[in-house]
């Protein structure tokens, strides 16, 4: 299991992350599924490269079962319709914020084959894209809740229950 970095002014979760040059490079071929099995050893949803030390654009989630690699993951487009939902990240151990995200999502990464691929995620995945690319993005949950008090926002279509 990889050891987390946990702390909200910890340096390399408040800083952008470098593109992953070789995703079929063997070091990052052997680090996916151990961010995968340390995310569910922690029993989180989602895991990014800089809450194991790593700066690079790599991030891996899991929703309904289902595993994905998500390998210089850059969010296209965001829906207008936005959901509230109590985040929770294994950086920030305890922590639990109402965070705005879009409710629909379209990303472009490269698979774990190094592929490029393109999604259209919904609901609970679409938070959770967002969520870790706003961890390679050097965005914690603590921060955008901060920016979101200040801002006015239009009514939520939807509100989701706690992700823990």
């Amino acid at each position: 299991m990889l050891p987390l970095i946990t702390g909200a002014t910890t340096d390399i979760l408040l800083k952008q992350t470098e593109r992953v040059k070789d995703p079929l490079a063997k070091e990052i071929q052997t680090l996916l599924p151990e961010m995968i099995e340390t995310m569910h050893k922690e029993k989180g949803v989602g895991l990014a490269a800089p809450q194991i030390n790593l700066s690079l654009r790599l991030a891996v989630a899991e929703v309904d079962g289902e595993a994905l690699y998500l390998i210089n993951p850059e969010i296209t487009s965001y829906s207008q319709e936005k959901i509230l939902f109590e985040e929770g990240c294994l950086s920030l151990p305890g922590e639990f914020f109402p965070i705005i995200r879009s409710e629909e999502v379209t990303v472009r990464y490269q698979n774990e084959k190094g592929l490029p691929k393109k999604l259209r995620a919904t609901g609970l995945l679409a938070i959770v894209i967002q969520h870790e690319v706003d961890h390679l993005d050097g965005i914690l949950i603590a921060n955008r809740y901060q920016k979101q008090q200040k801002q006015k926002h239009k009514p939520l279509n939807k509100k989701y229950d706690r992700l823990a």
